[in-house]
């Protein structure tokens, strides 16, 4: 399987998050992404795309938040990386705002997700390798992965949160979209429900999002993933939320990610985009969930039987020592 990666996602380096209600060390560390490719066969290089893809799915205005916040906050005389403490919780007025602290809150969801000097460029590569990953599964493979670092899933159209800037699931959808495939479907098997991709196409027929996470009434994101939510408009029905209990191992997970196959088979897509979290593994220190390393490579075995192409987009996993191994054995299920 060819596998993209690019080193300069590795200068995103936040100091600290505020995490149950104290500041504590920053969870998505570059050592993550360190294990991983420690772990794997070497990783290509991802070519350049530009903006245009990144633009298709996110805001503008946000887009140029993300690259000149930390210069602004700096300007403003705000120590150490960007972090917001004000946030609309009602609907967003279409304001025009200045002052960088009211930008850090309309442009995120928590103050788990810092912006430092480096963040646009980490995140900016990311989306690379994610949109390169993609074209080799249009060049002929079966089943490519992108190691998305940043992670992307929580980042929603003109917003941040939960260590996610660009949502590159997203971006590889509407990139398949416009290059041409009629459907596509977005499988979520990260521990934490991926609120950024269900907004971005909640209203759209065209692209399928399914997930398979912790409850969000015990769980992170909270306000999204319970399994009334389905999608709206057009959209209705092009989303399928598939929350678990904490404590959740292989057997009732596979009987899950059972329901959320058949409802994409029927989708008929004509590419599948795997989410993948390995914060399911039972030692991750911020999840709840049970699965154990080999049960990645049976979890896999059973999306790669249903003979879709596969693009693999890396999301959570903050067991640091067993990540590598754990998507190690993701991958060779494939």
């Amino acid at each position: 399987m060819r596998g993209f990666f690019d080193p300069r996602q590795l200068a995103h380096a936040p100091v600290a998050e505020l995490h149950n209600g104290g500041f504590v060390p920053y969870a998505e560390k570059p050592s993550r992404a360190e294990m991983i490719v420690e772990a794997l066969p070497p990783l290509e290089r991802p070519a350049d795309h530009g903006e245009a893809p990144i633009l298709a799915v996110h805001d503008a205005g946000y887009i140029e938040f993300l690259k000149t916040a930390p210069a602004r906050w700096a300007e403003a005389g705000r120590p150490g990386d960007v972090i917001g403490y004000t946030w609309p919780i009602v609907g967003r007025r279409p304001l025009r705002l200045d002052r960088i602290d009211a930008l850090a809150g309309q442009y995120s969801l928590d103050a788990s997700t810092p912006l430092t000097e480096d963040t646009w460029t980490a995140a900016y590569w990311s989306a690379q390798s994610v949109l390169s990953a993609l074209d080799a599964i249009r060049s002929g493979e079966r089943a490519a992965f992108a190691l998305c670092r940043p992670p992307g899933h929580h980042a929603g159209r003109d917003y941040l949160g939960g260590y996610c800037h660009l949502n590159t699931a997203a971006i590889a959808a509407e990139a398949a979209i416009t290059g041409g495939m009629r459907r596509v479907a977005i499988l979520d098997i990260d521990y934490h429900h991926g609120n950024g991709t269900q907004d971005i196409f909640w209203t759209r027929s065209d692209v399928f999002y399914a997930s398979i996470h912790a409850d969000p009434r015990t769980d992170y994101p909270f306000y999204w993933g319970h399994a009334d939510e389905m999608g709206e408009g057009a959209g209705e029905g092009a989303t399928l939320n598939l929350p678990l209990p904490q404590g959740t191992a292989l057997a009732p997970f596979r009987a899950a990610l059972a329901t959320a196959l058949a409802a994409i088979a029927a989708f008929a897509p004509d590419l599948a985009i795997v989410s993948f979290g390995a914060d399911t593994y039972v030692d991750d220190p911020i999840s709840g969930f049970a699965i154990r390393t080999e049960d990645f490579a049976v979890i896999a075995r059973d999306i790669a039987a249903c003979g879709w192409p596969v693009l693999i987009a890396m999301e959570g996993g903050y067991a640091v020592d067993a990540l590598g191994t754990n998507v190690a054995s993701f991958l060779a299920g494939f």
